[in-house]
């Protein structure tokens, strides 16, 4: 899994800056809404071929959270 390919997934979706985010960024500190945070799941899916459990994504809190949920998926 690649870092650098969700920070530019989370920054395109949200229109700012890739050097801004690190993995304790939470979603809610860059001013995202349920709406964001699901765009951002949904290019993430599209990504690395996967698909986020409905449970298991209502606990991304943070860009580490869904990197570490990446990983598990791929197994990277």
């Amino acid at each position: 899994m690649d870092e650098a390919i969700v920070m530019n997934i989370v920054a395109k979706q949200l229109n700012i800056a890739t050097d801004t985010l690190q993995k304790n960024t939470s979603f809610a500190a860059l001013g995202a809404d349920s709406l964001d945070v699901f765009q951002i799941i949904s290019a993430l899916e599209e990504a690395y071929h996967i698909e986020f459990d409905n449970h298991e994504a209502e606990k991304i809190k943070t860009i580490g959270d869904a990197m570490a949920y990446i990983r598990k998926s791929v197994g990277n």
